[in-house]
């Protein structure tokens, strides 16, 4: 009932099943097929090994049972392999739209999500769940409907024959199809979601210590860090195994059902056809092998159903897919200028983070944006870059919401973060990362506005030089520099620095603020941070308190005018 309630709601799967409709019920009807050709098979196969027992006079009176032998022989595996080859392609095409979906939802929200999943949540979102929508077809659906169409046609062709023993093999039948898979169903329902819960237990620790990996050496604890980890481990197998021994003398007893079936089977046959064909019994008889492997898959398939609810559920919690939206082609021209116009934004409902903000950002202004940690500085960065969308209000770019740009942001807005990441290649491509077309002479060119010219050159390979995974080798300030010239080198009219000298001395800070401010004077720059250092470079400088600009206005104006903006200053100097 949970499972019919989700489903109703469901925004991630159903719209796939109209779509490729057609599809999906070429692929029921092949794999029906395939069973039917098997059935067939075996009840031509035992017809025909009767017949030959009883030493006929002439070869053309089996020819019949030898050729039909041979055209289900063929049939059953080019039913089964078409089987495949649509239901897959199906289910892998459905799947490969839901990666792209998730990956660009986790895109577009990824600040929101950080904020409310862990890092092993989205993984396990990604590895797990479209997994489990990909297994909700190929394991559950497909061979739970297949056994219920040959249940019906085994029904009817048994009917044909004896209608008392028809119906006393579809009540034996009927068993294993409704009342094993719905004792199991209730039975294992926790189990399978206690053993997803260590899954995803295991997902989020894991990738928490593996990112904290550093910590937990220079404590001295990583032995603690193995063990929790292992007992994890070890009770996720634990619960594993105790499935798999559960399934192990289930599918042991169907067998032993089924083998009671067969007995039934060659009792009904052998007063059946004793005496009018006896060749029948072992046709009839071996006929109900290959049904025995569709009818017992259904307890498994029904099984799984509690776990693909999971990933149905947690899916259908992600946001709207916002990039679905068709966007327009925005092509601006200087002077470029950023509007706010009471922008409230709120992570939750009842605690906005930014309150009715409004300000205007000229084109080559340099805005400094103050505030301590927490109060929201990096989320307006996210909302100014479009990556987060206001709860009201607008930001404008020349009258265009940045909303509406999607990745051509990347063309008038850039940021420095407070970490850049230098990645394990050549200097050229690290740098070429802000313009792919930039030529040698271009980066060198920027390296030397950068004040890296020299550094590089005194290396091996110069600008084709590897670099080590995230800059090592390379310190603080000249990553900084390398970030640097990756913006200058990408041309963006507005640059955004987070905080990108935090952790360095006030000596290297003062000069890579001074560098940052000379080589963008002819671009907008809003430099984000909580201290003051090197703040006289700005133009006008904003506070963020409780939501709100609290301050506006230049070094020296906040100097002569506001009392608390003194005491910052006097503060930092201590």
């Amino acid at each position: 009932m949970k499972l019919m309630n989700e489903w109703k709601k469901d925004k991630w799967i159903r719209p796939f099943l109209k779509k490729y409709r057609r599809s999906m019920t070429l692929a029921i009807f092949l794999g029906g097929m395939t069973f039917v050709c098997a059935g067939a098979l075996m009840y031509c196969a035992g017809y025909l090994i009767s017949k030959a027992a009883m030493r006929p006079e002439n070869i053309l009176m089996i020819y019949v049972p030898i050729v039909l032998t041979r055209a289900f022989g063929i049939f059953r595996p080019v039913f089964q392999y078409a089987e495949r080859l649509t239901s897959h392609r199906w289910v892998l095409k459905m799947t490969s739209a839901l990666r792209v979906k998730l990956y660009c939802i986790l895109e577009k929200e990824a600040v929101f999500l950080q904020g409310k999943y862990q890092t092993g949540d989205l993984l396990h979102l990604l590895s797990e769940d479209i997994n489990g929508i990909q297994n909700l077809y190929l394991r559950s659906l497909f061979p739970t409907i297949v056994a219920l169409l040959l249940y019906v046609v085994v029904t009817i062709g048994l009917g044909c024959f004896s209608l008392p023993f028809a119906l006393v093999i579809a009540l034996l039948i009927a068993f294993v199809l409704f009342f094993v898979p719905i004792y199991v169903l209730l039975y294992e329902a926790k189990n399978l979601e206690k053993q997803r819960s260590i899954q995803q237990e295991l997902y989020a620790t894991l990738t928490d210590n593996v990112m904290g990996v550093n910590d937990w050496i220079l404590a001295n604890r990583s032995g603690d860090y193995l063990k929790t980890h292992e007992q994890l481990e070890k009770e996720r197998e634990k619960n594993a195994a105790a499935h798999q021994m559960r399934q192990r003398r289930r599918q042991f007893w169907l067998q032993l059902f089924f083998g009671m079936i067969v007995i039934l089977m060659i009792l009904w046959t052998s007063q059946a056809f004793q005496k009018v064909d006896p060749n029948r019994i072992a046709a009839f008889v071996l006929t109900v092998f290959p049904l025995i492997e569709a009818f017992m898959a259904v307890p498994n398939a029904i099984e799984s159903l509690t776990e693909y609810k999971t990933s149905i559920v947690r899916l259908n919690q992600l946001p709207e897919e916002s990039y679905a939206k068709e966007l327009k082609e925005v092509n601006l021209s200087a002077p470029y200028t950023l509007s706010l116009d009471n922008v409230t934004f709120s992570y939750e409902v009842q605690r906005p983070l930014i309150k009715k903000v409004s300000l205007t950002i000229p084109s080559q202004q340099k805005v400094a944006i103050l505030g301590r940690s927490g109060v929201g500085k990096t989320t307006l960065i996210h909302l100014l870059r479009g990556d987060l969308s206001p709860v009201a209000g607008k930001i404008e770019l020349n009258g265009v919401a940045v909303t509406e740009f999607g990745d051509q942001i990347a063309q008038y807005i850039g940021v420095i973060q407070q970490e850049p990441y230098l990645f394990q290649t050549t200097i050229l491509n690290n740098i070429r990362l802000g313009n792919e077309a930039a030529t040698e002479d271009e980066v060198y060119e920027v390296l030397k506005k950068v004040g890296l010219y020299q550094r590089v050159q005194q290396l091996p390979n110069g600008i084709h030089t590897m670099m080590a995974e995230a800059g090592f080798g390379f310190s603080g300030g000249e990553q900084q520099r390398m970030a640097l010239a990756r913006i200058l080198i990408s041309q963006v009219p507005i640059v955004i620095l987070d905080e990108p000298t935090i952790g360095l001395d006030p000596f290297i800070e003062e000069q890579i603020m001074s560098l940052f401010m000379r080589e963008l004077s002819d671009r907008t720059v809003i430099w984000v941070t909580h201290h003051l250092q090197s703040i006289r470079l700005a133009d006008r400088i904003l506070c963020l308190q409780n939501g709100k600009i609290t301050m506006d206005g230049s070094y020296d104006e906040l100097m002569k005018s506001n009392e608390k903006f003194r005491q910052f200053v006097s503060f930092e100097k201590m």
